[in-house]
């Protein structure tokens, strides 16, 4: 594709930081007159050249730049940047036939989201620039992967914020919804229509490879299980049993068919329950166990929402510290973007020092390597991990 438009915007001295997004406040003055998706190059207010990228007059994100080079955005520029995501996640992603192929601004791809799902690849274009270009993009794509399934995930929120309507639907080809994917020695079936995200949650696979080598023997609870993927790697791992939570009926009853597909529902039972109500039920009653899983949604969205949400990360840790033998372990995980590392430590110390146990810190993780973090970018760093023990 060949460059579309190009006019100048004015960037404020001190704009120099690689970050991929100029807001609107960011900028100064608009030569021409470009149009949603147009290409765009920016100036320093000294005449400098500092950027190029796609343009999005509805959006707060006013431009998300490509690149900082004076260069072509061409097809051959696009097959470059996919060529490198596509290296990146060959050298990477192993055990598993599901993974983030694109990861937008980490790949240097802004509003670009692509997940494979063995020979299915779901898409998501989130900006008017990277819509504009989804046909040639998703040519690029079938041609280097030598896929001919590709389905349209454009269904969230951010796509009505650049004033881009929602669809789902194959862009290309056809093929069975669910598909089937295999992640270490787990089976599961993904729903691109109708799942969260893409339909998986393929950023917490090394997540739960890891909590899994905890599980042999282990007595265990997983709470807000959603479809269960947690529980049934510490089943296959060889834990004595499975108690996994959650609130929502239509995701316990997609659990229950992955563990019949892996061959462990005689360990795992599933209970649709408020998590925290039934916790504290749980504690009440004396029940303990060895391995504790907190995979909870997203408790903050906004920065606004901080302080109500590091309160519902602590009482959610404090039950599950409560609910653990000695020596037991307790993963538990936050994908709240305001949440910080330092956030989620601090409230699971918090935490253990009301429930009077002390804990000591095993692994420190985060999202999937195939969810990189761009360093200009601490948007594109949002999962946190922690596993730790009860002594």
């Amino acid at each position: 594709m060949t460059q579309t438009a190009h006019v100048r915007l004015t960037a404020p001295r001190g704009s120099e930081s690689r970050h991929l997004w100029l807001y609107a406040g960011h900028l100064g003055s608009v030569v021409g007159e470009p149009v949603a998706g147009d290409l765009i190059d920016v100036f320093t207010s000294d005449g400098r050249f500092y950027g190029r990228g796609l343009y999005s007059p509805a959006s707060k994100i006013r431009v998300r730049l490509l690149t900082f080079r004076d260069e072509p955005i061409d097809e051959a520029f696009w097959l470059g940047r996919i060529q490198q995501a596509i290296r990146l996640r060959e050298r990477v992603v192993a055990q598993s036939n599901a993974y983030r192929l694109v990861y937008g601004e980490a790949d240097r791809l802004p509003g670009l989201i692509v997940d494979r799902y063995d020979q299915l690849l779901v898409t998501q274009t989130l900006s008017a620039g990277m819509d504009r270009r989804k046909e040639l993009l998703a040519d690029l794509l079938m041609k280097e992967l030598s896929i001919a399934d590709i389905y349209f995930r454009n269904d969230t929120k951010s796509r009505q914020l650049e004033g881009l309507p929602t669809e789902r639907g194959f862009l290309r080809g056809s093929g069975p919804i669910p598909v089937e994917i295999h992640e270490g020695p787990a089976r599961f079936l993904v729903d691109v229509e109708r799942g969260q995200k893409t339909g998986w949650f393929c950023d917490q696979r090394e997540n739960r490879l890891a909590a899994a080598k905890l599980a042999a023997g282990a007595e265990v609870l997983e709470v807000f299980c959603h479809t269960g993927a947690f529980g049934i790697h510490a089943a296959l791992a060889g834990a004595a049993s499975v108690e996994s939570l959650d609130v929502s009926h239509d995701t316990l009853e997609i659990a229950r068919r992955h563990a019949a597909m892996n061959q462990v529902e005689d360990r795992c039972t599933y209970r649709q329950a408020d998590a925290f109500e039934e916790m504290r039920r749980l504690m009440k009653a004396g029940r303990r166990y060895d391995l504790v899983i907190l995979d909870p949604p997203a408790f903050a969205r906004s920065k606004q929402a901080l302080p109500g949400a590091l309160a519902g990360y602590k009482d959610i840790n404090l039950l599950g510290l409560k609910l653990l033998k000695p020596d037991g372990f307790l993963v538990t995980c936050s994908c709240s973007h305001p949440v910080s590392e330092t956030d989620l430590w601090n409230s699971i110390r918090l935490a253990a020092r009301d429930a009077k146990r002390d804990i000591r810190l095993i692994e420190q993780r985060g999202q999937s390597a195939d969810h990189p973090i761009l360093a200009s970018m601490p948007e594109t760093r949002y999962l946190k991990c922690f596993i730790v023990q009860v002594l």
